[in-house]
């Protein structure tokens, strides 16, 4: 029980000198601000939740802002989707078809003879009257 005594003179007081405070330093700083715009303290007096409202739209600007953010992954996303698509199953096809438009026209002429001693093959008609 070091330093303790139950019959003590006078209640513990609070010292406290600010060790990184320059009154004339603050209020030049003070000045310069308000003369280049950047703050002033001339809004009035404090209204009640003033401090909070303005967090609460900090807050709502900076959800807003990454969620817009998210949105634009989104559609990055989808866009690259779609071209993989795009890639994977249209493009085999139309180059294909480029190719055979490209290529020249072959007609199939048959270099075989008629042949009579050829047996003929007879086709079954389905048709029926």
């Amino acid at each position: 029980m070091l330093g303790f005594s139950p019959y003590k003179k006078h209640a513990n007081k609070f010292n406290y000198i600010p060790r990184y405070f320059d009154p004339a330093k603050e209020a030049r700083e003070q000045r310069r601000a308000e003369l280049h715009g950047e703050r002033s303290d001339q809004h009035g007096e404090y209204t009640p939740g003033q401090y909070i409202r303005t967090q609460r739209e900090a807050r709502a600007a900076r959800y807003n802002k990454q969620e817009q953010g998210r949105g634009q992954i989104w559609k990055k996303l989808a866009i690259a989707g779609l071209l993989l698509i795009f890639i994977s199953l249209l493009y085999p096809r139309l180059a294909e078809l480029f190719i055979r438009m490209k290529a020249p026209r072959t007609t199939v002429q048959s270099t075989e003879e008629f042949d009579p001693s050829r047996p003929i093959t007879v086709v079954p008609n389905d048709y029926k009257e």
